[in-house]
């Protein structure tokens, strides 16, 4: 008897368990079309962040990157106009968290430096 009851027990636990782990794994289509809607994003936008230097003109925005690539040669550097102005932009990070590290790594020398999304 009490092997039995033992036995229904564990059954009746075990039938919990199952319907409550499959219910935590159905997603309603609002979810899954956000999740397509953002990876269509990030696919064509990227996704992370990036340190922007400087904007001006496109002689301060090279003389700039040069001292930037001097001090730190193995970071990625690009330079991009945006009507009316040149920016200039380095790293590539994945958080924010990372892309606040590195400007208080690069503040030290270049002071108008920001965090702006990719």
């Amino acid at each position: 008897m009490k092997i039995h009851l033992i036995f229904f027990s564990f059954l009746f636990i075990v039938c919990v368990g199952s319907f409550h782990t499959s219910a935590q794994t159905t997603q309603s289509k609002e979810v899954t079309a956000l999740v397509k809607k953002k990876r269509a994003y990030n696919k064509k936008n990227g996704f992370g962040f990036r340190v922007q230097l400087l904007y001006g003109e496109e002689l301060a925005i090279r003389k700039v990157l040069k001292k930037f690539q001097s001090t730190y040669p193995s970071i990625q550097t690009e330079i991009k106009y945006d009507e009316p102005y040149w920016k200039a932009f380095v790293g590539e990070y994945k958080t924010r968290l990372e892309a606040d590290k590195a400007l208080n790594l690069f503040k030290k020398g270049f002071s108008s430096a920001i965090v702006v999304p990719r």
